[in-house]
This record gives C-alpha cells, structure tokens and sequence, in this order.
C-alpha cells in the first residue's frame, strides 16, 4: 500500500506489514528474549557478538558488518559442530529474528534437547503459519515449493528434494528484489520444524513495527502502509481538576480598604452629567 502523502520526512511511524520494515539500525529485539544468557565479545574476527545457552548449546552470532548479521545455530554439546543453523540477512527486521531467539529462549532447559529434534517429514509444518494467514501455495518449479503473501512482496521457498542434512532448504523472505531491500532468512534441512514456524509466525504477524521515517528505505516506504506514531492524548480532566480550574479564572475580589463604597450620606453620581450651556455670540 502507498504511504500516507502527508507524512514529513522525519520522524516515527507504524510499518505495516512489519516485514517491510527493514533494519532499524540495530538489533536489539533479536536479542531481548536471551539478554540474560551469557555474552561474549570476541577481540579478534568478524563476530561482534556470540548470546549461548548457559550450557553453550545454542549459540546466537552477531557479525554487524556482514551480509548475514545474525548466524544462530545449535549442537548436541558445546564442543560437536552444529547440528543445524539459521541465517538472516542485514535486511530482515530484527522483530522477525526475535521469532526465533524467542522460541530457543523459551524451549531451552539443561535437561532438554526439543530445539534438536529431527524435521518433520511435512514440508508444510514448518510454513503452517503462513498458510493459516492466507498465503498462496504455488505450482512446485524444479522441486522447489514456494508461498506467497497476497501482496506478492514475501513468501517461503522449500527444497523438497535436495537429500543433504546441510543443504539450506527453506527461505524466507520479503521485500522486492535488491541488496537494500530484500529480506531473507535461511535454514539447514536439519533445522527442527517448530522453530522455522516460530519465525515463519514472526514474518506473518500482522502487528505494525515502529521505524524511524528517516531510517526507512525509500523503496520499502513506497511499497508499506505507514501510519505517523502520534504522542499520547492527555488524560480526561476530574470533576475536580474542572473546579481548580474555574476557580483559578474566578476574577480575586479588591482588598476592603481599596473598595470604594456608596452610602445614604453620599450622594450618588447622576446618571448623566449635566448639559454645558452653549456659548453665545
């Protein structure tokens, strides 16, 4: 949908649908379910960033500079390579990322391992919640099936038949083509169903994100509803905040002795002063 003509340049306003939204300019939603695992700040590398488990299990990566930010991956133990990983690119709203980092924070427990289970062998369980919201499934093209939003501008794509456990067989994706305004968010085959329909629930959220209309990208503008965040109303005045009110109008009465006071010994001023005679010749 076309911007509101009457937005400035500047300022906040609500994007709808969130998966236009594009970077803010940081990453902090990504991060808020897990801020309190444990952080590492590598001195040297292109990782900025490593969030794990506290059992090392999960490891969230951040590389702020790189084309895929956000690597996030899980392993049997601290030491084993991943058993499957997940990527988002610099243009994926972090809102949709939280999706995940959300369900691995809610799910990861010492004495459980649900974030390793195997895939389900339904391509649709991990795209369900694209499907509930009304998006379009596609002729398969060259074993790939892809799901489409009804404005086009996002979908999912799935490998159906590539036999690699490494293989990135889902895509997730939104925006128009482009390396400022294409969103995507790639899986390994062993990536477990649930957490790929976490995210998928993520991306096909109806609620607006909030963005700097500065920050947003022209192309995305055009294409996303925008709605200017306002500032709050004040609160409906009390009776009583009414009273103070009138009674801080309420004109103050002259002090006593500055009142000037007609008696019956005073004679009244009349009501008209009396005519001058006019002058004569």
């Amino acid at each position: 949908m076309p911007p509101d003509s009457d937005l400035s340049t500047d300022g906040d306003v609500y994007v709808f649908p969130r998966y236009l939204a594009g970077d803010p300019g940081h990453a902090d939603p990504s991060f808020t379910p897990v801020a309190h695992w444990p952080h590492l700040r590598p001195e040297t590398g292109p990782c900025q960033l490593v969030v794990a488990s506290p059992d090392h299990r999960i490891r969230i990566g951040w590389f702020g500079d790189d084309w895929y930010p956000w690597v996030i991956s899980a392993a049997e133990d601290p030491v084993s390579p991943a058993r499957w990983t997940a990527q988002f690119n610099s243009v994926t709203p972090p809102e949709i990322v939280e999706g995940l980092t959300r369900a691995l924070a809610d799910e990861w427990a010492e004495d459980s391992d649900t974030f390793l289970t195997q895939p389900s062998v339904y391509w649709t369980t991990g795209v369900r919640p694209l499907l509930v919201a009304g998006w379009k499934r596609n002729p398969p093209r060259h074993g790939v099936v892809d799901i489409v939003a009804p404005d086009g501008l996002a979908g999912a794509s799935i490998d159906i038949v590539t036999p690699d456990p490494d293989a990135e067989t889902v895509t997730l994706w939104a925006g128009p083509p482009g390396t400022a305004t294409r969103a995507e968010a790639v899986f390994t085959a062993r990536t477990p169903s649930h957490l790929i329909a976490a995210t998928a629930a993520a991306l096909a959220d109806p609620t607006p994100v909030i963005r700097s209309r500065t920050y947003l990208h022209p192309r995305l503008a055009e294409l996303a509803q925008l709605t200017p965040v306002e500032p709050p109303k004040p609160a409906v005045p009390t009776p009583l905040d009414v009273r103070r009110v009138a009674a801080a109008r309420r004109p103050t009465a002259l002090p006593a002795s500055t009142a000037r006071r007609w008696t019956t010994s005073t004679p009244r001023p009349p009501a008209h002063p009396a005519a001058r005679p006019g002058l004569r010749r």
